[in-house]
């Protein structure tokens, strides 16, 4: 293959090794990409693919750790398989913690940001399994925890 291919065939080709869901490095990715042709891959830019396209560590199937994609590279909705991943929906009068599925946090965070002020969401920030989201409004918290307890079906 050609030591220079452009950069949507780097992409599709990345996307296609990630729905594989057997690649727990970077640097297999980086040796994956190597074999087919992209000779100037490196672990840095593989880094920052995974993160420009909302790659996940998850299991997978014969529960190996594994980078792959979310199932949609828009903003995800709650009515996608994003609901299951939330485990715990709580608060302390001030912020409203959401804890998630390894590795999901971020993508349900960005679900939240998308929703935002109007429903209360000031803003988020996510780790690998937490979110904490910070109410537009302290004083309507509860009303903001019971949004985010019904985008994601999530009863006490």
């Amino acid at each position: 293959m050609q030591a220079n291919k452009n950069q949507d065939e780097l992409v599709k080709t990345f996307k296609a090794i990630l729905k594989e869901e057997r690649f727990g490095s970077q640097s297999e990715i980086v040796n994956a990409l190597q074999s087919e042709g992209f000779n100037n891959i490196n672990q840095s830019k593989v880094s920052r693919m995974l993160s420009k396209f909302g790659a996940v560590r998850t299991r997978n199937a014969k529960q190996e750790m594994v980078y792959c994609l979310p199932a949609e590279l828009g903003v995800p909705t709650a009515g996608s398989p994003l609901k299951n991943l939330v485990l715990d929906v709580d608060h302390n009068q001030s912020m409203i913690v959401v804890r998630t599925s390894p590795g999901a946090a971020q993508l349900i965070a960005r679900l939240l940001d998308s929703i935002g002020k109007p429903e209360g969401i000031l803003g988020t920030i996510a780790g690998d399994d937490t979110i904490f989201i910070c109410p537009s409004n302290i004083q309507e918290v509860d009303k903001t925890l019971e949004t985010v307890k019904s985008l994601f079906n999530y009863a006490d």
